[in-house]
C-alpha cells in the first residue's frame, strides 16, 4: 500500500515514524477521516478548515498548506487507484525530548493513508455506555485528536453487552454522540441534535444537516430517545438508523423517512 508521508508518497513497509514521535508516545496531534467519492475528497475544505483550528487550539504548526495537502491526496488516490474509499489524514506534533510540554521548535508529522470505503449502512442497536461520559468541558471535546479512549472504552463496552455501537452522555447526564458518529433525533417534526457545549464533535456531516436541512441544536437526555420518532448516526463514512437504545426500540425500530431524505441529498 502506498502512503504519503512528510511531502511524498511511499510503500506502507518503508514508512517511518519515529520512536520519539509525541503523536505515538502522546497522543498529541489531529486527525481527518475523508470520504473518497468517484476519485475526489468530499468536503475537502471543511475538513481542512476544522484541521486547521484544531492546530491553533493546540498551538501545533501545520506544515502544508491546503493547497499542498490536497495535492497530496490527490497524489495518493492516483498512486492507489482507489476511486470510492477513505482518505485519513493525520497530523502529530513530531519529535520531542521527554515530558509533556512541547518542543518551541516542533517538526510536524503528516501521514495520509488510503484505503476502500466501507458503506456503513445497516441498523445500529445501540447501548448507553456506563464506562466512561463525554466532558463536555474539556476544549478537546471539539477536537478530532489522536486520543480516542472515551470512545474505545465506550466501543469495547458495547462489545461486551452485545450491542454494535455505545452513546456517550456527558458529564450532566445528556446525550452528546455515540462513540464515532453524531445523534440526531427527530420529534415532533423537529430534527435535533446535542449542542457542541454539550460535548458534541462538530462533525462535517453535522454541519451540512444543520444548513440544509433545517436542524437545530438543543439539549438531549436518554429520555428523548423513547419520545423520537427516527434516531439517526452519522459521521463522514455514512449515515445510518439507530434503532434501539439499551434494548428498547427508538421510533417504529426502524429507518424512517428523515433518513431517506438525508439519503437521497446529493450533498451529504
Amino acid at each position: 500500500m502506498t502512503v504519503w508521508l512528510n511531502g511524498r508518497l511511499v510503500e506502507d513497509a518503508a514508512a517511518r515514524i519515529d520512536p520519539a514521535d509525541r503523536g505515538f508516545t502522546l497522543g498529541d496531534g489531529l486527525f481527518e477521516t475523508i470520504r473518497v467519492k468517484a476519485g475526489a475528497p468530499r468536503h475537502l475544505q471543511r475538513h481542512l478548515d476544522r484541521l486547521a483550528a484544531g492546530a491553533a487550539l493546540l498551538r501545533l504548526p501545520l506544515p502544508y498548506d491546503p493547497a499542498a495537502l490536497a495535492g497530496a491526496m490527490a497524489a495518493l488516490i492516483a498512486a492507489g487507484g482507489i476511486a470510492d474509499g477513505v482518505l485519513r489524514l493525520t497530523l502529530s506534533r513530531g519529535t520531542g525530548a521527554r515530558g509533556v510540554l512541547p518542543p518551541a521548535d516542533a517538526s510536524p508529522t503528516v501521514l495520509i493513508t488510503l484505503a476502500p470505503a466501507a458503506h456503513m449502512t445497516a441498523p445500529v442497536a445501540a447501548v448507553i455506555a456506563r464506562s466512561t461520559r463525554r466532558n463536555e468541558h474539556s476544549p478537546l471535546s471539539r477536537l478530532k485528536s489522536l486520543n480516542y479512549l472515551d470512545s474505545i472504552l465506550a466501543r469495547q463496552e458495547a462489545a461486551e453487552r452485545g450491542a454494535d455501537e455505545a452513546m456517550l452522555l456527558n458529564g450532566a447526564g445528556r446525550l452528546a454522540e455515540s462513540s464515532v458518529a453524531t445523534l440526531f433525533l427527530s420529534v415532533g417534526g423537529r430534527l435535533l441534535t446535542p449542542p457542541v457545549a454539550d460535548g458534541a464533535l462538530p462533525g462535517i456531516r453535522r454541519a451540512l444537516v444543520l444548513e440544509r436541512h433545517g436542524a437545530e441544536e438543543a439539549p438531549l437526555t436518554p429520555a428523548d430517545l423513547a419520545r423520537a420518532d427516527e434516531a439517526i448516526l452519522t459521521n463522514s463514512l455514512g449515515l445510518r438508523p439507530l434503532v434501539s437504545v439499551d434494548g428498547q426500540p427508538v421510533g417504529t425500530g426502524s429507518a424512517g423517512p428523515v433518513l431517506v431524505r438525508l439519503l437521497d441529498d446529493p450533498e451529504l
